[in-house]
């Protein structure tokens, strides 16, 4: 299911297209860059995606906060090796405020009380570098609850208030968001927030038809709310060059996506699912195989385009 009937395909939405395009406030522009990771499918490979990236931007010298919306099952918190400790967090109720409160009428209240703390006491370090908000059980019902808020602009755009409210005086230079493999009203926050889309894909047929119907979606998104969603990186992953199949899927991806595409593709690496189990990315990787260390130069050159593209798209 493509999201774009979702943003503007009910008389709810068309009359606050209207709305919208008459009362429309200017985005606030601050330093700190976002992008949000998304393909309307799971297993591309976006969370692994997302966290290398984030941490080959911090390998580069950029102070980076990722935020995980994919699920409560908090596959990025894995991923940096801090799941089992914000996982006893949950379990003895510690874990309060957290990702899902952000999104809560009760936040402003929290924030009030709390001040930079009800913020800060979100994220935790990763030890790799790069700053995580988690993923938290309140994430499970948050797409039903805001699907309950009637106004359209609020509803989608709480994200982006806590974005510009509170997370970019604390001065990061990127915020990359992880965001569900599915269309719903979380994944219509990430994007309204973020603006700038990385795309993981590996090759396949459904994942080229994926990326081609979101790139549709996201120019109909802006015809229809006078806002400008960019596709900034496709980053092709799991690809064995070796296999004529993949090739000619490269092929088509920088044919498609000559504007968007990543400068090389990451190769398909046992060592980064290793890796991965072990609570780490292939930066941390001590001895790293040969597709390792090809995975880590491409991360590290997509990490590049891809802060480029974000400030081409700032200034």
């Amino acid at each position: 299911m493509h999201f774009a009937a979702n943003w503007y395909g009910t008389p709810e939405l068309l009359g606050y297209r209207l709305h919208y395009s008459k009362c429309y406030r200017l985005k606030f522009m601050s330093k700190t860059l976002r992008a949000a990771s998304f393909l309307d499918k799971g297993g591309v490979g976006k969370t692994t995606s997302t966290a290398h990236l984030a941490t080959a931007l911090n390998e580069q010298g950029s102070e980076v906060l990722v935020i995980d919306l994919a699920g409560k099952q908090g596959d990025l918190a894995k991923h940096f090796g801090v799941w089992s400790e914000y996982q006893e967090e949950i379990e003895e109720d510690d874990a309060w405020p957290n990702i899902s409160t952000v999104f809560d009428d009760s936040w402003s209240t929290i924030t009030k009380k709390l001040g930079e703390a009800a913020t800060t006491g979100l994220i935790h370090e990763t030890g790799e570098g790069p700053d995580l908000i988690p993923a938290h059980p309140g994430l499970d019902t948050l797409d039903a609850e805001l699907g309950n808020i009637d106004d359209a602009e609020e509803r989608y755009s709480r994200l982006e208030d806590f974005l510009d409210t509170h997370v970019d005086p604390l001065g990061y230079d990127v915020v990359l968001i992880d965001l569900p493999g599915l269309s719903n009203n979380i994944c219509y926050n990430g994007l309204w927030a973020a603006r700038n889309v990385v795309v993981p894909v590996e090759p396949g047929t459904f994942e080229d038809e994926q990326a081609d119907a979101l790139r549709e979606d996201l120019e109909k998104i802006g015809n229809n709310f006078g806002i400008e969603i960019s596709l900034a990186l496709v980053l092709p992953n799991k690809v064995d060059t070796r296999r004529t199949l993949d090739r000619e899927y490269l092929e088509t991806f920088d044919e498609k996506f000559r504007n968007a595409i990543a400068p090389e593709p990451v190769p398909y690496s046992q060592d980064i699912r290793y890796a991965a189990e072990s609570g780490r990315t292939a930066f941390e990787i001590e001895e790293p195989s040969t597709t390792a260390d090809r995975a880590r130069s491409a991360y590290l050159s997509a990490s590049s385009a891809l802060l480029d593209r974000l400030g081409d798209g700032h200034e």
